[in-house]
């Protein structure tokens, strides 16, 4: 535009004409200038890092073919490599498995209106709130089956889990029944007292045999708010995690290889899954260290 010849008097506008017309600083067109006149794009700015983008992209690669879990987004990526002492930054991971076609399928969201749930469910220590829920899956012999899962609202560790044909209230308390074996010592009156359960409005929640087992344990029932799941989220969260990792990658012939995988894998998941909100620590250990600190004061 600056080589453009005034109709008026036949000689060019000129850049200083041209770019106080456009409210550009001379300095940017000649910067822009510049930069088309180079033969490739430029580097990026900082200093050089230890590690090239190929040499990281290895790594990266080496680190998705070992992890045990599927779907992972660079977050756990950038976690794990920082524990091998591989440093670099959440947004180079990001950009790299982007560019290598690295990342996982995700949804797109939709946008939600006013919730009757706006606070926090999670606790400052485990055993003070649970969560329950269930899902369904099919298996090839014998159809359908229900999931029942039991979540620690503070570790998001998987406290008990179980599977079933018939899903109704008494199979439902199976994974409460393994929760208080495994993390209250027995299985006796009131020997969960001052703990919470957090549970939907489902007819096996709350029967009255589920509310009578839980009142015999002296677990306080917690029901979320009617039409807001967000309030049993911590069991909603670790469900997607469960489809994702095993139920939606794995087929089942029988309800009872469905139940020994499940067992089987909340104990990769406890051990080996990472929680971002916990500083990228599985859920077993972020448990060792707060029940050490509990102990220690």
């Amino acid at each position: 535009m600056s080589r453009t010849l005034s109709p008026s008097t036949k000689k060019p506008y000129g850049v200083r004409l041209v770019v106080s017309e456009l409210g550009v600083p001379r300095s940017t067109f000649y910067a822009a200038r510049k930069r088309a006149a180079l033969p490739t794009a430029p580097a990026r700015r900082g200093p050089r890092t230890k590690y090239t983008d190929a040499v990281l992209l290895e790594h990266i690669r080496e680190d998705l073919s070992q992890t045990q879990f599927v779907g992972e987004g660079h977050r756990k990526v950038w976690a794990r490599l920082r524990h091998k002492d591989i440093r670099t930054s959440k947004a180079r991971t990001l950009r790299l498995m982007r560019d290598a076609n690295l990342l996982a399928p995700t949804r797109q969201g939709r946008v939600l209106g006013p919730r009757s749930h706006d606070g926090t469910i999670t606790t400052a220590m485990p055993d003070e709130m649970w969560g329950t829920d269930a899902t369904s899956v099919f298996t090839r012999v014998e159809g359908y089956a229900t999931v029942f899962v039991a979540v620690d609202h503070c570790t998001s560790e998987a406290i008990g889990i179980h599977a079933s044909k018939i899903g109704d209230r008494f199979e439902a308390l199976e994974p409460i029944r393994q929760g208080v074996r495994a993390h209250f010592g027995g299985y006796d009156a009131a020997v969960a007292y001052g703990l919470k359960l957090r549970h939907d409005h489902g007819s096996q929640y709350m029967s009255d045999a589920f509310q009578s087992e839980l009142s015999f344990l002296g677990i306080e029932s917690s029901p979320a708010f009617v039409r807001s799941p967000e309030g049993n989220g911590c069991s909603e969260r670790f469900i997607r995690t469960l489809k994702e990792q095993l139920l939606w990658v794995r087929v089942f012939d029988t309800v009872e290889e469905l139940r020994l995988a499940l067992l089987a894998w909340i104990k990769t998941y406890n051990e080996h899954w990472l929680v971002e909100r916990h500083g990228h620590r599985a859920p077993a250990t972020v448990r060792k260290a707060l029940v050490a600190t509990q102990q220690a004061a």
